[in-house]
Formats: C-alpha cells, sequence, structure tokens
C-alpha cells in the first residue's frame, strides 16, 4: 500500500529557469518588448511591430539554454504576463512557453505548435503568423451541419412515411382482390 500524497492547498509556486529573474526581463522589455541576445533583438522588434500593428500586445524573451522542464518557460511567461499584460512569448533553443491576457489557451497552444524551429525569429514569425490568421467559422460550419443533419432526418421521415403508405395501400389493394372466403 503506498503513502497518501500530502497536497498542499491553493495554487503551487511558479517555478522560474535558473539564473532568469523577472525583474531583470521586465528592465529589458520595457523600452521595445523584447528580452533577447543581441543579435535577435532589430529583428525580433519588426515582429512584435507587426503583431502591435494587428492588434497584439507581445512581448518575446529569448532565453539562451533550455531550462530544466519546459513547464518553466510558461511560469516565466506567466509571471511577466502579470506584470506587463498582453501577450508573453517566452524561447529557449527547444522549448516554447506562453501567456495573454488577450487570447484564448486554445489559439496560444496551436500558434506554439507552429514555434519549434530553434531559431527565435522564425519561431516568432511563426507564432505572431498563426495568431493573426483568421479562425475558420465555427459558427458557420456549425449551423450548415446541424441543417444537414436537419435534412438528413426529414428526408429519413419522409421515406418510411411514404414506405408506410405505400405498404398500407398494396395491403388494401390485395384485400380487395383476394375473394372473401365464408
Amino acid at each position: 500500500m503506498s503513502a497518501p500524497l500530502l497536497r498542499t492547498p491553493g495554487p503551487a509556486l511558479t517555478d522560474l529557469p535558473v539564473g532568469v529573474s523577472v525583474e531583470q526581463v521586465l528592465v529589458d522589455l520595457a523600452d521595445d518588448q523584447v528580452a533577447a541576445p543581441s543579435r535577435y533583438v532589430d529583428d525580433l522588434v519588426g515582429e512584435v511591430q507587426r503583431a502591435k500593428d494587428n492588434g497584439i500586445d507581445l512581448s518575446v524573451v529569448v532565453l539562451d539554454r533550455d531550462p530544466r522542464i519546459d513547464s518553466q518557460l510558461r511560469d516565466l511567461a506567466t509571471e511577466v504576463g502579470a506584470e506587463d499584460g498582453g501577450t508573453v512569448l517566452v524561447l529557449s533553443p527547444g522549448w516554447v512557453g506562453t501567456y495573454s491576457a488577450d487570447l484564448d489557451r486554445v489559439t496560444l497552444e496551436a500558434a506554439q505548435d507552429r514555434t519549434y524551429t530553434g531559431d527565435p525569429v522564425v519561431s516568432t514569425r511563426n507564432f505572431v503568423d498563426s495568431v493573426l490568421e483568421p479562425s475558420p467559422p465555427w459558427t458557420l460550419m456549425t449551423v450548415l451541419v446541424v441543417g444537414f443533419v436537419a435534412l438528413a432526418a426529414g428526408a429519413t421521415y419522409l421515406a418510411k412515411r411514404r414506405r408506410a403508405h405505400g405498404e398500407a395501400t398494396a395491403a388494401s389493394r390485395e384485400e380487395k382482390l383476394v375473394p372473401e372466403t365464408s
């Protein structure tokens, strides 16, 4: 028999990558919404501006090495987002973490799936492209599916009714043709 696991009530503490300070990241983001090695900054600022031009308040943080576990990137993005607001994209060489006060988690997860390139500029471009692309017209698709199902149900009902009416008509004809024996 195993020992019961003790749970601490309330949320778990955030687990940030070793050597990363939220305060330092916020200071680095203050001027251009990018906290990254200098060789990437200009290109990333362009992607941040493109997102801003399309109504997305984006901040990008690039780490030079992967943290111990990938959830540390989401924790960092959440901490930065809680202070700075908007949408935060945190990249390391092999992992991605996101947070957004404006976008839903499904949109973020879909955009995240397109960012695993190893190049922070390409990853950010892919993320912005994914966030900006129009979503499928779910309402229209739902109405069409419901309409199709209703049409199929109606057609099935009419076919069964016609068949039942045809069988009843055929039975009454047979009764008229068969002489009564008494």
